[in-house]
């Protein structure tokens, strides 16, 4: 259906007057009449009778008068945040994409920023396949994603931080307070999250396969772990100063040097421009964009 004669329509039902509508929307009377006559057509029904100083809509009329409004208001609004986007009363959705760890790491900084600059924003965080976020990012089923993806060069992106790998024991380990050594790496026993393939190359890098002895599915109980056991990981530096804060874990700094990775904000090219999408870009950029290669805490919004 034209979406002129829904606006006619809507103009119609809401000033009770053809002429009015006409004057409402810059048209002719006869235009108006002309659409209703198309719409009466099409939806069999005449939608409006003559009443006294103006029209009055029919049953049908009136049952379709509210979705037609409400339908014509949804399309401004998305018309309008295409041109522009206002934080405080955008209630826009953007779904992300990051791991476990970027979830421990960023979203907390991120929700902070948005719960004080756009309260009615809303944000989904997705973990799809490795593989399946460059088709999400390009149909527009994600508008971000934010990790180390050396593999996503397809797509617009930013470095935020640049991030190393320590090593973490609970604060009572035994070799806690051992001379920061590199032998000392091969003296521990550690537990691997398998979703981080990541900390698996880093392990074989430094020959310390075998010195696995428990593989989890997740990070969330790696802290309580560290503290109560003789385990120790090799995590990215933030991630561990998270665990510093919240458990009795200690970071055996210094121990060796892991290859630098670039963890960045990626986007599809399309998104570019778009108002809401930039302003969400950088916020994120403006609350982690380091230089110091990851020894200073996320600033906060």
């Amino acid at each position: 259906m034209d979406l002129k004669l829904l606006q006619v329509f809507n103009a119609v039902h809401s000033e009770g007057s053809v002429s009015r509508a006409a004057d409402r929307l810059g048209l002719s009377q006869p235009a108006i009449s002309h659409a209703l006559r198309r719409l009466r057509l099409e939806l069999k029904d005449p939608l409006f009778v003559r009443v006294p100083g103006g029209v009055a809509p029919t049953p049908k009329g009136e049952r379709l008068a509210s979705s037609v409004a409400h339908a014509l208001a949804g399309l401004e609004k998305a018309i309008h945040e295409v041109s522009h986007f206002d934080p405080p009363t955008s209630e826009r959705t953007f779904r992300l994409y990051m791991t476990d760890i970027g979830e421990l790491t960023f979203l907390p900084y991120i929700m902070e920023a948005l719960q004080a600059q756009a309260p009615r924003l809303r944000v989904e965080v997705d973990q799809v396949a490795l593989t399946q976020i460059m088709p999400a990012l390009e149909s527009g089923a994600l508008d971000l994603a934010i990790g180390y993806l050396p593999r996503l060069s397809e797509v617009a992106q930013h470095t935020i931080v640049v991030e190393r790998y320590v090593a973490v024991v609970g604060k009572h380990h035994p070799l806690a307070d051992e001379a920061r050594e590199p032998s000392l790496l091969h003296r521990l026993d550690y537990a691997v999250v398998r979703s981080h393939s990541e900390t698996r190359r880093q392990l074989e890098r430094l020959q310390l396969e075998d010195r696995v002895r428990l593989t989890l599915p997740h990070f969330l109980v790696l802290p309580a772990l560290l503290a109560r056991t003789d385990l120790a990981t090799l995590v990215p530096y933030r991630l561990a100063r998270h665990f510093v804060e919240h458990d009795e874990v200690v970071i055996l700094d210094g121990l060796f040097q892991s290859t630098p990775l670039e963890v960045g904000l990626h986007w599809y090219w399309r998104m570019e421009n778009d108002p809401g999408h930039r302003w969400l870009r950088e916020l994120i950029i403006g609350l982690f964009d380091e230089t110091d290669g990851g020894n200073n805490a996320p600033a906060r919004g």
